[in-house]
Order: C-alpha cells, then sequence, then structure tokens
C-alpha cells in the first residue's frame, strides 16, 4: 500500500504542475518521459548497484577534500572563526563559494569543464529533445551548484533572450551547492544527499519544461562560446573569478539576512493573531497530503509535514538539525525520502539569492523576470525536491 502512494505521488506532483502551467499546450511529453525513465535507471543504479554506491563514496571523498581546501583559504584571514567547533553558516557555506568559482572557472578555462558538461550535456539533450544550453546548465547544476553555475555561464546569459531567462531561474532553485555538502554531511545520510544531486538537476529540467514550456528555434539551441579573441590570460581569468565570487557572496549575504529576519517578522505578527501560530505551522499543515504521498505511516508523515514547513519558511540547514537528532528513530524509507527532500535549495531566501545573482550579472531590467515571478520559481523547487524524493522513495524500504 505504502508503496502505491509512493508511486501515486510522483503522478499528483505532475498532475498538479500540469494544471497550474501557463502553456499546457506547449508541454512537449516526449521528453518528459524519457527523463522521468533515465531518472529511474539512475536511481537504480546508484542505490542498487555496487559500483553505484562505490561511485557515491568517491563523490563524498572529492567533495570532502575541495572543501578543505577552500577552508583552508578561509581559515588564513579568518582563523579564529574557523577553530571553532561550530563554524557560522557564513564561513563554512558562504566564503567556500570564492574558491569554488574559481576552481571550476580554471577548469572551464582549461577546457576540462566544457569539455565534460558538453559531453553530458549533449547526451541529455539528445535523448530528451530539448535545447542544448538548458540541458547542459542541469549538468552544470550538477557539479556547482545554482548560483555557481549562474555565475560560470554569465556570458551566456547575457546573450540570451529574455523569454528563456525565468527558465534558468527556475532550475536554480533545486540544486545544492558543493560549498555545503561538506555541512549537509555532517547532518544526514551522504548517501541519499549524492543521490538527490543529479535528480535534482534532471527534474528541474523536467519541471521547469512543464511549467515554462519554450520553443528554441534552431537558430537559437546554441551554446554561447567567446571569441577565442576575448580569453583573457589565466591570472586574469582566476583574478575576475574571486572578485565575481566575493560579489555573489555580499549579493548572498543580503538576501538570506532579509528572508530569515521577514519570516521572524511575520511569525511575531502570526503569533500576536494567534498564540503558537507560524508561517512554519502554516506551511506544514499545507504539504501534510504530499508527506503522506511519500508513502509513510500518519506519525512519520506529520514530521517530515514539519520538517518541509521548516525548510520552506526557513531553510534546509534548521531542518536537518533536526531530523539528524531523530534519524535513528525513523524507518529507512522516512530517512531516505526526507533527506533527499531537505538537499537543495527551495525556499524563500534562494528566490531572493536567484534574484540577487540575476541583479549582479544582468542588471535591474533583465532580472525583473524572477522578481516577478517569484511563486513560479517556489513552485518548482517544491515540486523538483517532491519528486526526487519520491523517486528515491520507491527504492529504499
Amino acid at each position: 500500500m505504502y508503496f502505491v502512494m509512493n508511486l501515486l505521488g510522483v503522478l499528483v506532483v505532475m498532475g498538479v504542475i500540469f494544471l497550474i502551467s501557463p502553456n499546457r499546450r506547449g508541454i512537449k511529453w516526449k521528453p518528459i518521459a524519457v527523463l522521468l525513465v533515465t531518472e529511474v535507471i539512475i536511481t537504480w543504479f546508484m542505490l542498487g548497484t555496487t559500483v553505484g554506491m562505490a561511485i557515491i563514496n568517491k563523490m563524498a571523498a572529492f567533495f570532502t577534500w575541495l572543501i578543505s581546501c577552500a577552508n583552508a583559504g578561509t581559515a588564513f584571514v579568518f582563523s579564529s572563526s574557523m577553530a571553532n567547533k561550530q563554524v557560522d553558516f557564513f564561513f563554512s557555506a558562504l566564503l567556500p563559494i570564492i574558491f569554488i568559482v574559481t576552481f571550476f572557472d580554471i577548469l572551464t578555462y582549461f577546457g576540462i569543464l566544457t569539455w565534460l558538461i558538453n559531453k553530458i550535456g549533449w547526451v541529455i539533450s539528445k535523448i530528451s529533445g530539448l535545447p542544448k544550453l538548458e540541458s547542459f546548465f542541469a549538468i552544470q547544476m550538477m557539479f556547482l551548484g545554482n548560483t555557481e553555475a549562474l555565475a560560470v555561464i554569465r556570458d551566456q546569459l547575457l546573450v540570451l533572450k529574455k523569454h528563456r531567462l525565468l527558465t534558468f531561474g527556475l532550475m536554480s532553485m533545486s540544486s545544492i551547492s558543493g560549498s555545503i555538502i561538506g555541512a549537509y554531511l555532517t547532518m544526514v545520510p551522504a548517501t541519499y544527499v549524492f543521490a538527490a544531486i543529479p535528480l535534482n538537476c534532471l527534474n528541474a529540467l523536467l519541471i521547469a519544461s512543464m511549467l515554462h514550456p519554450v520553443d528554441v528555434t534552431k537558430e537559437d539551441d546554441v551554446v554561447y562560446v567567446p571569441p577565442k579573441e576575448d580569453k583573457k590570460d589565466f591570472f586574469s581569468t582566476i583574478s575576475n573569478s574571486m572578485l565575481v565570487g566575493i560579489r555573489m557572496v555580499i549579493v548572498i549575504v543580503a538576501m538570506v539576512i532579509g528572508y530569515v529576519a521577514l519570516t521572524t517578522c511575520l511569525n511575531g505578527i502570526l503569533g500576536f493573531i494567534y498564540s503558537g501560530l507560524t508561517i512554519e505551522k502554516i506551511f506544514s499543515f499545507i504539504f501534510s497530503p504530499f508527506a503522506y504521498l511519500f508513502g509513510l505511516p500518519a506519525a512519520d508523515a506529520q514530521y517530515v509535514a514539519k520538517l518541509m514547513g521548516i525548510k520552506l519558511a526557513t531553510n534546509e540547514f534548521v531542518a536537518m538539525m533536526d531530523l539528524k537528532t531523530h534519524l535513528h528513530s525513523l524507518a529507512p524509507h522516512t530517512v531516505a525520502v526526507v533527506t533527499t527532500f531537505l538537499s537543495s535549495f527551495a525556499n524563500f531566501s534562494t528566490a531572493g539569492m536567484i534574484y540577487g545573482t540575476y541583479n549582479s550579472i544582468l542588471g535591474d531590467e533583465k532580472s525583473a523576470i524572477i522578481g516577478k515571478n517569484v511563486w513560479k520559481l517556489l513552485v518548482s523547487g517544491m515540486a523538483v525536491s517532491l519528486m526526487s524524493a519520491m523517486i528515491v522513495g520507491l527504492f529504499v524500504w
């Protein structure tokens, strides 16, 4: 029965997105079906085979090393802060963005990352029939995270037609940053964090194709490549990457502080109206039906709905810290679905981060496309998290 509920959940989420899509007639169903089949195969490979589990372990080791490199730079400047047992979010999650952007820009400079993304993106584009740049961006998010991926393709965003910019905003709600994977791994099982990464990226492509279907002509279906004469020397490139990284950190800090503060303010107002009422409780009530569609017993469904509300109203860190204290008492299926669901940036502050990133790259006029469609970003992010969690749930009982 629970398995049937979990399977039904996938269909319900897709049905809801279909009903609220402003352009239902423009949805291309063949790519949607191809992406779903691809996700099922990938999930089975990661969670059901020895080779898949070995790859996840290697990925965990690589990102742990990458973050340790970033932390070495942060510790040189903020040695006393990094020496604390509990490092602040600013130091552990945001400052590493400077190194992450620089590291992947170096790989791009030498053509390594470009080659890898092009090959995988080309495969995704061919099997799904979706545009090349959108397919490549989904793969970029798998390696970089959302704001970092936007920074890396900043030259491409500058030459895109306006109607396509929203697609990348919708997709950006659904990934996680390599700079904070290490922090996740201290709280929740690594297996489901790394399972969520590719699923979130493919589901971002799937949901965006339903929520904002866009026709891309053959002439526009290209990946922008800067002319060779525009390519800067190596040291200018990495210096510029570091400056891009710190600008992004500043923008993200402003957005996170502002949205968390607004949530606290709103909770105060709601509590004045009705004692104990918070935005988290309201969202947990809204998400309760979807928690049951994970295929969970009643007690677990109520707890998971609470975590879903906490994640949307604040962030996934707060929810994961709560989950960490309950892992031992939850069934394997519950742990799998809730960890996968929480392993993404889908919340109000992320919408602000994306708007801030667009604003820093594209300016006020073009970034308005994000400000006018915040509800679509939130729906997209939550739908992707639900889809990824439900697909993982099919394989863990």
